[in-house]
Protein backbone atom coordinates (compact mmCIF):
# COMPACT_ATOMS: atom_id res chain seq x y z
CA UNK A 1 0.00 0.00 0.00
CA UNK A 2 0.74 3.47 -0.58
CA UNK A 3 1.01 5.15 2.59
CA UNK A 4 2.26 9.08 1.57
CA UNK A 5 0.81 12.05 -0.38
CA UNK A 6 2.12 15.43 -1.33
CA UNK A 7 2.57 16.28 2.31
CA UNK A 8 5.87 13.91 2.70
CA UNK A 9 7.30 16.45 0.29
CA UNK A 10 7.84 18.65 3.58
CA UNK A 11 6.87 16.04 5.93
CA UNK A 12 9.33 17.46 8.92
CA UNK A 13 7.53 21.07 8.76
CA UNK A 14 4.66 19.94 8.80
CA UNK A 15 5.21 17.54 11.87
CA UNK A 16 6.94 20.79 13.47
CA UNK A 17 3.22 22.60 12.56
CA UNK A 18 1.40 20.03 14.02
CA UNK A 19 3.39 20.18 17.24
CA UNK A 20 2.79 23.79 17.82
CA UNK A 21 -0.18 23.46 19.49
CA UNK A 22 -0.79 22.89 23.00
CA UNK A 23 -4.38 22.63 24.20
CA UNK A 24 -3.40 23.66 27.64
CA UNK A 25 -2.86 27.31 26.33
CA UNK A 26 -5.01 27.91 23.52
CA UNK A 27 -8.03 30.92 23.26
CA UNK A 28 -8.90 31.72 19.53
CA UNK A 29 -10.27 27.99 19.15
CA UNK A 30 -13.68 27.75 20.15
CA UNK A 31 -14.30 24.43 20.94
CA UNK A 32 -11.76 24.62 23.89
CA UNK A 33 -13.62 26.91 25.86
CA UNK A 34 -14.52 26.44 29.18
CA UNK A 35 -18.30 25.36 28.60
CA UNK A 36 -17.05 23.89 24.96
CA UNK A 37 -17.57 20.17 25.54
CA UNK A 38 -20.26 18.15 25.78
CA UNK A 39 -19.07 16.08 28.15
CA UNK A 40 -16.77 16.54 31.33
CA UNK A 41 -13.27 16.40 30.96
CA UNK A 42 -11.27 16.44 34.35
CA UNK A 43 -8.16 14.16 34.18
CA UNK A 44 -9.67 10.43 35.31
CA UNK A 45 -8.60 9.70 39.28
CA UNK A 46 -7.53 5.93 38.56
CA UNK A 47 -6.54 4.25 41.69
CA UNK A 48 -3.80 1.49 42.17
CA UNK A 49 -6.95 -1.16 41.92
CA UNK A 50 -6.89 0.26 38.31
CA UNK A 51 -10.94 -1.43 38.34
CA UNK A 52 -11.92 0.31 41.09
CA UNK A 53 -14.94 2.83 40.72
CA UNK A 54 -13.31 6.17 41.89
CA UNK A 55 -15.37 7.73 44.63
CA UNK A 56 -15.67 11.04 43.38
CA UNK A 57 -18.23 10.56 40.36
CA UNK A 58 -20.57 13.70 40.80
CA UNK A 59 -22.15 16.53 39.64
CA UNK A 60 -19.59 19.02 38.51
CA UNK A 61 -19.28 22.18 36.08
CA UNK A 62 -17.43 22.04 33.13
CA UNK A 63 -13.62 23.32 34.02
CA UNK A 64 -11.76 22.52 30.41
CA UNK A 65 -8.67 25.01 30.33
CA UNK A 66 -8.83 26.87 26.76
CA UNK A 67 -5.56 27.08 24.89
CA UNK A 68 -4.03 29.18 21.93
CA UNK A 69 -2.22 28.24 19.03
CA UNK A 70 1.58 29.35 19.31
CA UNK A 71 1.25 29.67 15.23
CA UNK A 72 -0.47 32.45 13.73
CA UNK A 73 -3.90 30.49 13.16
CA UNK A 74 -5.55 33.05 12.07
CA UNK A 75 -2.87 33.56 9.13
CA UNK A 76 -3.68 30.46 7.15
CA UNK A 77 -7.27 30.68 6.31
CA UNK A 78 -8.66 33.09 3.52
CA UNK A 79 -10.12 36.36 4.63
CA UNK A 80 -13.70 34.80 3.65
CA UNK A 81 -13.73 31.85 5.75
CA UNK A 82 -16.22 31.80 8.02
CA UNK A 83 -15.81 30.67 11.59
CA UNK A 84 -19.45 29.90 13.71
CA UNK A 85 -19.69 32.09 16.67
CA UNK A 86 -17.77 30.45 19.66
CA UNK A 87 -21.42 30.63 22.12
CA UNK A 88 -23.12 28.33 19.11
CA UNK A 89 -20.16 25.67 20.25
CA UNK A 90 -20.92 25.38 23.88
CA UNK A 91 -22.83 23.35 26.04
CA UNK A 92 -26.55 23.36 25.28
CA UNK A 93 -27.80 23.99 28.78
CA UNK A 94 -25.12 27.29 28.09
CA UNK A 95 -26.08 28.70 24.41
CA UNK A 96 -29.79 27.22 24.11
CA UNK A 97 -30.59 23.73 22.82
CA UNK A 98 -32.00 25.63 19.12
CA UNK A 99 -28.49 27.55 18.09
CA UNK A 100 -26.47 24.58 19.35
CA UNK A 101 -29.00 21.85 16.92
CA UNK A 102 -28.24 24.83 14.45
CA UNK A 103 -24.13 25.23 15.13
CA UNK A 104 -23.91 21.54 14.99
CA UNK A 105 -25.29 21.00 11.71
CA UNK A 106 -23.41 23.06 9.32
CA UNK A 107 -25.25 24.06 5.89
CA UNK A 108 -21.79 23.66 4.03
CA UNK A 109 -20.11 20.14 3.84
CA UNK A 110 -18.70 20.42 0.06
CA UNK A 111 -15.40 21.32 -0.33
CA UNK A 112 -15.88 23.27 -3.76
CA UNK A 113 -16.42 27.45 -4.32
CA UNK A 114 -19.79 28.77 -4.05
CA UNK A 115 -21.93 31.13 -1.35
CA UNK A 116 -23.07 29.25 1.48
CA UNK A 117 -26.62 29.92 2.98
CA UNK A 118 -25.39 33.44 5.08
CA UNK A 119 -24.55 34.84 1.46
CA UNK A 120 -20.74 34.25 2.33
CA UNK A 121 -18.33 32.96 -0.59
CA UNK A 122 -17.20 29.42 0.18
CA UNK A 123 -13.81 28.17 -0.83
CA UNK A 124 -13.75 24.58 0.91
CA UNK A 125 -10.75 23.70 -1.00
CA UNK A 126 -9.10 26.13 0.28
CA UNK A 127 -9.91 26.59 3.70
CA UNK A 128 -9.18 22.99 3.96
CA UNK A 129 -5.92 22.86 2.40
CA UNK A 130 -4.80 25.85 5.15
CA UNK A 131 -6.20 24.30 7.41
CA UNK A 132 -4.06 20.57 6.66
CA UNK A 133 -1.15 22.83 7.30
CA UNK A 134 -1.81 22.93 11.44
CA UNK A 135 -3.07 19.31 10.99
CA UNK A 136 -1.64 17.10 8.20
CA UNK A 137 -2.75 14.24 6.41
CA UNK A 138 -2.02 11.52 9.03
CA UNK A 139 -1.57 9.05 5.61
CA UNK A 140 1.09 12.27 4.50
CA UNK A 141 2.74 11.87 7.95
CA UNK A 142 2.75 8.38 8.03
CA UNK A 143 6.67 8.24 8.01
CA UNK A 144 6.51 10.60 11.12
CA UNK A 145 4.20 8.63 13.04
CA UNK A 146 6.03 5.26 12.19
CA UNK A 147 9.26 6.71 13.70
CA UNK A 148 7.38 7.56 16.77
CA UNK A 149 6.06 4.37 17.08
CA UNK A 150 9.06 2.54 16.70
CA UNK A 151 10.62 0.36 20.00
CA UNK A 152 7.26 1.35 21.53
CA UNK A 153 3.30 -0.65 22.07
CA UNK A 154 1.39 1.25 19.64
CA UNK A 155 -2.13 1.32 21.46
CA UNK A 156 -5.03 1.80 19.19
CA UNK A 157 -8.68 3.53 19.72
CA UNK A 158 -11.13 4.33 17.57
CA UNK A 159 -14.52 6.19 17.22
CA UNK A 160 -17.29 3.97 15.30
CA UNK A 161 -20.11 6.56 13.45
CA UNK A 162 -18.03 8.66 11.23
CA UNK A 163 -14.79 6.58 11.34
CA UNK A 164 -15.18 3.18 10.88
CA UNK A 165 -18.63 3.50 9.15
CA UNK A 166 -19.99 6.65 7.19
CA UNK A 167 -22.89 8.52 9.04
CA UNK A 168 -26.11 8.10 7.41
CA UNK A 169 -30.04 9.13 7.92
CA UNK A 170 -31.22 5.91 9.59
CA UNK A 171 -28.54 5.66 12.99
CA UNK A 172 -29.67 1.40 12.75
CA UNK A 173 -28.16 1.45 9.06
CA UNK A 174 -24.97 2.47 9.86
CA UNK A 175 -23.30 -0.54 9.01
CA UNK A 176 -19.01 -1.68 8.60
CA UNK A 177 -18.13 -2.56 5.48
CA UNK A 178 -16.55 -6.15 5.42
CA UNK A 179 -13.32 -4.95 4.32
CA UNK A 180 -13.35 -2.59 7.09
CA UNK A 181 -14.08 -5.21 9.69
CA UNK A 182 -11.14 -7.36 7.85
CA UNK A 183 -8.70 -4.43 8.38
CA UNK A 184 -9.68 -4.01 11.62
CA UNK A 185 -9.65 -7.10 12.81
CA UNK A 186 -5.84 -7.32 11.14
CA UNK A 187 -4.91 -4.37 12.82
CA UNK A 188 -5.97 -5.68 16.09
CA UNK A 189 -3.58 -8.82 15.73
CA UNK A 190 -0.67 -5.93 16.15
CA UNK A 191 -1.64 -3.46 18.90
CA UNK A 192 -4.41 -3.85 22.01
CA UNK A 193 -7.52 -2.00 19.81
CA UNK A 194 -10.88 -0.46 21.30
CA UNK A 195 -13.57 1.22 20.17
CA UNK A 196 -14.65 3.93 21.69
CA UNK A 197 -18.67 4.97 20.88
CA UNK A 198 -21.55 6.87 21.89
CA UNK A 199 -23.64 4.18 20.79
CA UNK A 200 -24.93 1.38 23.14
CA UNK A 201 -21.91 -1.34 23.78
CA UNK A 202 -23.85 -3.88 22.82
CA UNK A 203 -24.64 -2.19 19.65
CA UNK A 204 -21.47 -1.15 18.52
CA UNK A 205 -20.42 -4.92 18.90
CA UNK A 206 -23.70 -5.58 16.97
CA UNK A 207 -22.00 -3.78 13.84
CA UNK A 208 -18.54 -5.08 14.36
CA UNK A 209 -18.60 -8.09 15.11
CA UNK A 210 -14.61 -8.74 16.73
CA UNK A 211 -14.36 -10.32 19.86
CA UNK A 212 -10.42 -9.55 19.90
CA UNK A 213 -11.66 -5.81 20.96
CA UNK A 214 -12.36 -3.57 23.47
CA UNK A 215 -15.86 -2.36 23.79
CA UNK A 216 -16.50 1.13 25.39
CA UNK A 217 -20.03 2.10 24.42
CA UNK A 218 -22.33 5.40 25.73
CA UNK A 219 -18.89 7.93 25.39
CA UNK A 220 -17.22 5.41 27.33
CA UNK A 221 -19.45 4.65 30.35
CA UNK A 222 -19.94 1.04 29.59
CA UNK A 223 -16.69 -0.92 29.01
CA UNK A 224 -16.05 -4.38 28.32
CA UNK A 225 -12.64 -6.11 27.48
CA UNK A 226 -12.44 -9.02 25.02
CA UNK A 227 -12.47 -12.78 25.93
CA UNK A 228 -9.79 -14.32 27.82
CA UNK A 229 -7.65 -15.86 25.39
CA UNK A 230 -7.34 -12.70 23.65
CA UNK A 231 -4.03 -11.53 22.84
CA UNK A 232 -3.65 -8.61 24.74
CA UNK A 233 -6.05 -9.12 27.38
CA UNK A 234 -4.87 -9.89 30.87
CA UNK A 235 -8.32 -11.77 32.92
CA UNK A 236 -6.22 -10.86 36.26
CA UNK A 237 -7.19 -7.47 35.58
CA UNK A 238 -9.56 -7.10 32.79
CA UNK A 239 -12.63 -9.22 34.73
CA UNK A 240 -12.67 -7.71 38.27
CA UNK A 241 -15.16 -5.43 38.52
CA UNK A 242 -18.19 -4.04 40.91
CA UNK A 243 -20.65 -6.85 42.01
CA UNK A 244 -23.34 -4.49 40.72
CA UNK A 245 -22.41 -5.48 37.06
CA UNK A 246 -22.02 -8.13 35.09
CA UNK A 247 -19.78 -10.38 34.74
CA UNK A 248 -16.75 -9.59 31.78
CA UNK A 249 -17.86 -5.97 32.38
CA UNK A 250 -15.09 -3.62 33.21
CA UNK A 251 -16.62 -0.29 34.17
CA UNK A 252 -19.93 1.43 34.49
CA UNK A 253 -20.14 4.16 36.40
CA UNK A 254 -23.70 5.32 35.93
CA UNK A 255 -25.12 2.17 36.83
CA UNK A 256 -27.05 3.38 39.55
CA UNK A 257 -29.22 5.92 36.73
CA UNK A 258 -30.04 3.26 34.58
CA UNK A 259 -33.53 3.21 35.71
CA UNK A 260 -33.91 6.77 35.18
CA UNK A 261 -31.88 6.95 31.88
CA UNK A 262 -34.75 3.81 30.72
CA UNK A 263 -37.51 6.46 32.28
CA UNK A 264 -36.23 9.20 30.25
CA UNK A 265 -36.34 7.13 26.83
CA UNK A 266 -39.62 6.07 27.14
CA UNK A 267 -40.80 9.28 27.71
CA UNK A 268 -38.83 11.01 24.72
CA UNK A 269 -40.63 7.85 22.53
CA UNK A 270 -43.91 9.01 23.61
CA UNK A 271 -43.68 12.90 23.63
CA UNK A 272 -41.96 12.77 20.14
CA UNK A 273 -43.97 11.17 17.93
CA UNK A 274 -45.76 13.56 16.44
CA UNK A 275 -42.72 15.10 14.97
CA UNK A 276 -41.92 13.07 11.51
CA UNK A 277 -38.52 12.30 11.14
CA UNK A 278 -37.96 11.90 14.88
CA UNK A 279 -35.69 8.89 16.14
CA UNK A 280 -34.99 8.46 19.67
CA UNK A 281 -32.67 6.13 20.46
CA UNK A 282 -31.39 4.42 23.96
CA UNK A 283 -27.92 3.74 24.35
CA UNK A 284 -28.16 2.24 27.72
CA UNK A 285 -26.25 5.57 29.50
CA UNK A 286 -27.19 8.02 27.70
CA UNK A 287 -30.51 9.02 25.38
CA UNK A 288 -30.14 9.89 21.89
CA UNK A 289 -32.69 12.05 19.41
CA UNK A 290 -31.98 12.21 16.23
CA UNK A 291 -33.04 14.89 14.12
CA UNK A 292 -31.18 14.14 10.54
CA UNK A 293 -34.18 13.54 8.92
CA UNK A 294 -36.39 15.95 10.80
CA UNK A 295 -37.72 19.38 8.76
CA UNK A 296 -35.82 22.23 9.92
CA UNK A 297 -38.56 24.67 10.57
CA UNK A 298 -39.42 21.47 13.45
CA UNK A 299 -35.98 21.82 14.89
CA UNK A 300 -37.07 24.28 17.81
CA UNK A 301 -40.04 21.56 18.46
CA UNK A 302 -37.52 18.79 19.33
CA UNK A 303 -35.25 20.74 21.64
CA UNK A 304 -37.82 22.29 23.83
CA UNK A 305 -39.21 18.75 23.70
CA UNK A 306 -35.74 17.03 24.85
CA UNK A 307 -34.99 20.22 26.96
CA UNK A 308 -38.45 20.33 28.89
CA UNK A 309 -37.64 16.62 29.90
CA UNK A 310 -33.75 16.96 31.15
CA UNK A 311 -35.27 20.15 32.73
CA UNK A 312 -36.99 17.87 35.34
CA UNK A 313 -33.93 15.86 36.55
CA UNK A 314 -31.12 17.45 37.93
CA UNK A 315 -28.88 14.14 37.55
CA UNK A 316 -29.05 14.55 33.82
CA UNK A 317 -27.57 16.97 31.13
CA UNK A 318 -28.20 17.54 28.14
CA UNK A 319 -26.04 17.89 25.03
CA UNK A 320 -25.35 17.97 21.69
CA UNK A 321 -23.62 16.10 18.49
CA UNK A 322 -24.27 15.87 14.96
CA UNK A 323 -27.48 16.61 14.54
CA UNK A 324 -28.39 14.68 17.28
CA UNK A 325 -29.05 15.93 20.94
CA UNK A 326 -28.10 13.56 23.77
CA UNK A 327 -28.85 13.24 27.50
CA UNK A 328 -26.44 11.56 29.38
CA UNK A 329 -25.64 11.51 33.29
CA UNK A 330 -24.14 14.24 35.25
CA UNK A 331 -20.58 12.72 36.04
CA UNK A 332 -17.11 12.99 35.63
CA UNK A 333 -16.65 10.40 32.61
CA UNK A 334 -15.79 11.15 28.88
CA UNK A 335 -13.56 9.43 26.06
CA UNK A 336 -10.77 11.03 27.78
CA UNK A 337 -11.38 9.09 30.87
CA UNK A 338 -12.47 6.02 29.13
CA UNK A 339 -8.93 6.44 27.18
CA UNK A 340 -6.71 6.95 30.65
CA UNK A 341 -9.03 3.74 32.02
CA UNK A 342 -8.21 1.59 29.09
CA UNK A 343 -4.33 2.17 29.41
CA UNK A 344 -4.68 1.67 33.39
CA UNK A 345 -6.49 -1.36 32.93
CA UNK A 346 -4.31 -3.00 29.85
CA UNK A 347 -0.97 -2.11 32.45
CA UNK A 348 0.35 1.01 29.63
CA UNK A 349 -0.33 3.70 32.12
CA UNK A 350 2.98 5.80 32.86
CA UNK A 351 5.20 4.01 30.56
CA UNK A 352 8.12 5.84 28.33
CA UNK A 353 7.15 2.95 25.27
CA UNK A 354 3.75 3.31 24.25
CA UNK A 355 2.08 5.28 22.08
CA UNK A 356 -1.56 5.91 21.92
CA UNK A 357 -3.06 6.58 18.87
CA UNK A 358 -7.43 7.54 18.73
CA UNK A 359 -9.01 8.09 15.87
CA UNK A 360 -12.42 9.55 15.90
CA UNK A 361 -14.64 12.16 14.00
CA UNK A 362 -17.13 13.85 16.66
CA UNK A 363 -16.79 16.73 19.57
CA UNK A 364 -17.03 14.17 21.87
CA UNK A 365 -13.65 12.90 20.83
CA UNK A 366 -11.99 15.86 21.82
CA UNK A 367 -11.89 14.74 25.41
CA UNK A 368 -9.74 12.19 24.03
CA UNK A 369 -7.26 14.41 21.82
CA UNK A 370 -6.75 16.75 24.83
CA UNK A 371 -5.65 13.74 27.19
CA UNK A 372 -3.27 13.02 24.45
CA UNK A 373 -1.96 16.10 23.98
CA UNK A 374 -2.22 17.64 27.70
CA UNK A 375 0.59 14.00 28.93
CA UNK A 376 2.41 14.95 25.05
CA UNK A 377 2.43 11.42 24.87
CA UNK A 378 0.54 9.94 21.59
CA UNK A 379 -1.31 11.26 18.72
CA UNK A 380 -4.93 11.96 17.95
CA UNK A 381 -6.19 11.63 14.49
CA UNK A 382 -9.58 13.45 13.69
CA UNK A 383 -11.49 12.35 10.71
CA UNK A 384 -13.23 15.23 8.82
CA UNK A 385 -13.59 16.50 5.16
CA UNK A 386 -13.74 20.32 6.35
CA UNK A 387 -11.74 22.51 8.75
CA UNK A 388 -12.84 22.22 12.36
CA UNK A 389 -11.28 23.79 15.63
CA UNK A 390 -9.49 20.44 17.66
CA UNK A 391 -6.86 19.01 19.99
CA UNK A 392 -6.36 16.16 17.14
CA UNK A 393 -2.37 16.66 15.63
CA UNK A 394 -3.21 14.87 12.45
CA UNK A 395 -6.39 14.04 10.23
CA UNK A 396 -7.85 12.05 7.66
CA UNK A 397 -10.85 12.83 5.31
CA UNK A 398 -13.10 9.73 5.79
CA UNK A 399 -13.66 6.40 7.00
CA UNK A 400 -11.99 5.12 3.12
CA UNK A 401 -8.73 6.83 4.80
CA UNK A 402 -9.08 5.76 8.16
CA UNK A 403 -8.93 2.37 6.50
CA UNK A 404 -5.88 3.09 4.50
CA UNK A 405 -4.40 4.11 7.45
CA UNK A 406 -4.67 1.19 9.27
CA UNK A 407 -3.85 -0.87 6.67
CA UNK A 408 -0.34 1.11 6.90
CA UNK A 409 -0.23 0.51 11.03
CA UNK A 410 -0.42 -3.33 9.64
CA UNK A 411 1.99 -3.29 7.08
CA UNK A 412 4.36 -1.38 8.76
CA UNK A 413 4.56 -3.42 12.37
CA UNK A 414 5.06 -6.85 10.35
CA UNK A 415 8.23 -5.29 8.25
CA UNK A 416 9.37 -3.80 11.70
CA UNK A 417 8.84 -7.19 13.29
CA UNK A 418 10.58 -9.34 10.33
CA UNK A 419 13.39 -6.43 10.31
CA UNK A 420 13.69 -7.53 14.12
CA UNK A 421 13.30 -11.06 13.50
CA UNK A 422 15.99 -10.44 10.94
CA UNK A 423 18.42 -8.96 13.45
CA UNK A 424 18.33 -11.99 15.87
Amino acid sequence: MHCSSQNDKIPGQLHHMSSLHNCSDKKTLKRMDNNSSPVLADPAPLTKSRLGIPSNLITYPSSATPYTPAFPYNRLFPPNWKKSTPSKLDDVRASGWLNAMRASSPTHTCTHKGIDSSGFFWDGDAAYNSWKLLFPSALGSFENIAKSAKGKQVALFLDYDGTLAPIVDDPDCAFMSDMMRSVVSEVAKHFPTAIISGRCRDKVYEFVRLGELYYAGSHGMDIMGPPSDSTFSKPSQSYITSTKVQKGVLFQPAAELLPLINEVFESLVELTQGIAGVKVENNKFCVSVHYRCVNEESWDVVGQVVSNVVQGHSQLRLCHGRKVLEVRPVIKWDKGRALEFLLNSLGLTDCSDVLPIYIGDDRTDEDAFRVLREKQKGYGILVSAVPKDTCAYYSLRDPSEVMDFLQCLTKWKESDDAEQLMET
